[in-house]
This record gives structure tokens, sequence and C-alpha cells, in this order.
């Protein structure tokens, strides 16, 4: 997979969980993900639906992890305090669709040591 993200993406511990938890989703490594978020994580799919606690994420997750993507490019990273903000685009390895993405994040604290415990999609 080429990943495509922009040096400054990567530059602190809140930015670097949110890099590669977007890497991880495009790879579909329900593992990695799942190592990163609260057990009681929240994922809001706006205008579609809720899916509520880590359990009930990663199976959904599983559900949709034969979908990788060939490509995937982060263009912004933005954090501050216990919130991040995520936009890019994926090229999927299937089809050849192009899908752009933004997501809002909300941390259950900061730090290297931060979970997702909240993310609108």
């Amino acid at each position: 997979m080429e990943i495509i993200c922009r040096e400054d993406c990567g530059n602190a511990p809140l930015k670097e969980l949110i890099r590669d938890y977007n890497i991880a989703f495009a790879k579909g490594d329900v593992n990695s993900i799942a190592d990163k978020l609260t057990d009681d994580m929240v994922w809001e799919m706006v205008g579609d639906s809720n899916l509520t606690g880590k359990e009930n994420v990663t199976k959904a997750l599983e559900e949709m992890k034969d979908h990788t993507a060939s490509t995937i490019v982060i263009d912004n990273i933005i954090t501050h305090g216990k919130t991040a903000s995520c936009n890019g685009k994926s090229v999927m390895a299937q089809n050849g669709k192009e899908f752009s993405f933004c997501d809002a994040y909300e941390y259950d604290k900061s730090g290297e040591n931060a979970r997702i415990k909240k993310m609108a999609s």
C-alpha cells in the first residue's frame, strides 16, 4: 500500500495515534485499530448510525476489513487538547474507486497513552 502523509502529521503523540489509526483502517488491520480504542468508544456515522462500545465497533470493522486501500493520502491532522480531526482520501484496492474522508476524534486523555473514545465520520 502506498501511504502519503505530510511530515507534520506525525510530530506529536496524538497526531501519531490518528495517523496510525487511519493507516490501520486502510489496511483492514482490526487488531491495531482496537488497540487504539477505549472500551466505551462511540463511532458516530453522521446522518446514518452510531456504534457504541469497542466490541461493536470492532465487529463492524471485521465486516469491512476486506475493503482495503491501495493508497491512502492523509492531508491534515489537527489536534488540540483532547480532540483531533483528520482528512484525506483512499483509493480502494479492489476497484480503484476514490473516497474522501474527514473524521473528528475525542481522546480519553492527553499524551502518548491516549485512546480514541469517540469518532464522528
